[in-house]
């Protein structure tokens, strides 16, 4: 598929699929839509009055007109007041999606530009491309019979008065957090017997040879040297070695800030020895407990894509959670990186102890800030349901540049409380404190374990177990991973 940007208007543009977008309210033709309705013989204010469409958000209407135009495909853009880059994005992407199922082999799709005239390119861009992308990896045929077959094969966006050099730049950027986007996409739906410790760090050096990024990879011994007895209390159980991930990409010249990602990386998550059981344990989606790692894997290719004059370093400590006669048992006490040890009350609470070595190890960087992705609890998805990630920090800034760059990327965030007086809840007889609390609050006390291997960095926590993943698909999400957190990621960065 090839995406252009054009100075043609809506008025003037001929092929397959033409696609406008109408403000809520404001469906009695005017201006440009009168004219494009008389070029089109009034078909439609037509269609637009038989099917009472109302234009509220992320509805749609198509019909058949003929003519050099054969298809028009109207899209809800909702409150003109609400609008924002969001409302684009996804307005976008359901005018291809649309065209696809319409059998368009050329689309012209004519949205409103807002006041951030380069966020709202790039926008359109991503929602055409995001929602268009199927996976299709272990398909043996490479098809699905209930998709439709055909991808518009050339998409323009009409964008009269916009200049071409923005126009250009914003289509490249976009190009870029969709590479990154997908590749979170791919690495989370992917099978645990593809996805694994290896393969992720065979991954990174992919990506260090490819981009300039440098990679290095501690392996058991390493991990031991640094004492990293809580991640490879976890990592004893599996056959496959412990992996632990450290990609850097440095600018040009002297970075003006140097950031810090940190992603979960177990590539399967049985449980342990408190295995995930029975009906709703969730055991056969745990090849997404990796999450965290694939955001952070997605955000470093399109970094790395985007030079910014940004120092990133991403780092994940990655192993699967296995059951053996290795295994760490429930009662016994681990000793993290920085000293401190932790009665494991609960095997099935072993993100947090993989995530402590890996922030131990983060802190001492000297990063001007750190982020955390994780598919840490059940208790955020019981919060917060499964659109919406969780996100903590003690750092009003650094919260607040998330939660911009997030609104940017139209991925939801919600600030949750660091609540110190729970932290009693983490408290054990034989070591400084248990995996787990009790179950209440059961995000937050586990943002307050992670809270205990953080100095002198600020630091931010995101769970991001709920949006990682959807069942049904909406707007540009696939069903499957929706590769959430990367282009909030790339956002933070960038400001």
């Amino acid at each position: 598929m090839q995406l252009h940007a054009v100075e043609t208007t809506a008025i003037a543009w001929a092929g397959a699929g033409l696609a406008i977008g109408l403000w809520e309210g404001e469906t009695d033709l005017s201006g440009d839509w009168a004219a494009l309705d008389e070029r089109l013989g009034g078909t439609l204010s037509e269609i637009i009055e038989e099917a009472s469409f109302k234009a509220k958000a992320k509805s749609v209407l198509s019909a058949r007109v003929g003519g050099d135009v054969r298809k028009i495909i109207v899209v809800g853009l909702g409150k003109k007041d609400e609008a924002d880059l969001e409302t684009l994005r996804q307005a976008a992407g359901a005018a291809a999606k649309t065209a696809r199922s319409e059998k368009c082999d050329r689309l012209g799709v004519a949205l409103p530009v807002l006041e951030d005239v380069a966020g709202s390119v790039q926008a359109m861009s991503e929602g055409i491309q995001l929602a268009l992308h199927q996976d299709k990896r272990f398909k043996s045929s490479g098809e699905d019979e209930d998709e439709p077959k055909e991808t518009p094969e050339t998409i323009e966006l009409l964008l009269p008065g916009v200049d071409g050099a923005i126009a250009q730049g914003a289509l490249a950027a976009a190009d870029s957090m969709v590479t990154g986007t997908i590749l979170s996409r791919e690495l989370v739906a992917a099978p645990a017997n593809v996805v694994t410790p290896v393969s992720l760090a065979a991954l990174a050096q992919e990506l260090g040879e490819e981009h300039g990024l440098s990679v290095e990879v501690l392996g058991q011994e390493e991990c031991e040297a640094q004492g990293m007895g809580s991640f490879l209390g976890v990592a004893a159980a599996s056959d496959l070695p412990p992996q632990f991930i450290h990609m850097t990409y440095r600018p040009e010249g002297t970075p003006r800030k140097k950031l810090g990602i940190i992603g979960k990386g177990l590539t399967f998550d049985s449980g342990g020895l408190n295995i995930k059981a029975g009906a709703g344990s969730g055991i056969a989606m745990m090849k997404t407990d990796m999450g965290g790692a694939g955001a952070m894997f997605g955000a470093a290719k399109a970094i790395a894509l985007l030079k910014p004059d940004v120092e990133v370093h991403f780092i994940t400590a990655s192993t699967e959670n296995m059951i053996s006669g290795r295994a760490m048992h429930p009662g016994d006490i681990l000793t993290a990186s920085n000293g401190k040890t932790i009665e494991v009350n609960n095997t099935d609470a072993e993100g947090r102890l993989t995530l402590a070595d890996a922030l131990v190890y983060a802190d001492k960087l000297g990063l001007d800030a750190m982020v955390d992705l994780a598919t840490l609890t059940g208790a955020c998805i019981v919060a917060l349901g499964n659109s919406i990630a969780g996100l903590w920090s003690s750092d009003e800034e650094l919260s607040a540049d998330l939660s911009a760059a997030g609104k940017t990327s139209g991925e939801k965030f919600w600030p949750m409380p660091i609540e110190n007086s729970y932290k009693d809840g983490l408290k054990s007889v034989v070591a400084d404190m248990k995996n787990t609390g009790p179950r209440p609050g059961g995000a937050i006390t586990a943002t307050l374990f992670l809270q205990e291997f953080v100095e002198t960095t600020p630091w931010a926590h995101i769970d991001l177990a709920g949006p990682i993943w959807s069942d049904s698909g909406s707007g540009i999400n696939p069903a499957g991973a929706t590769g959430f957190g990367v282009r909030t990621l790339v956002n933070w960065v960038m400001s």
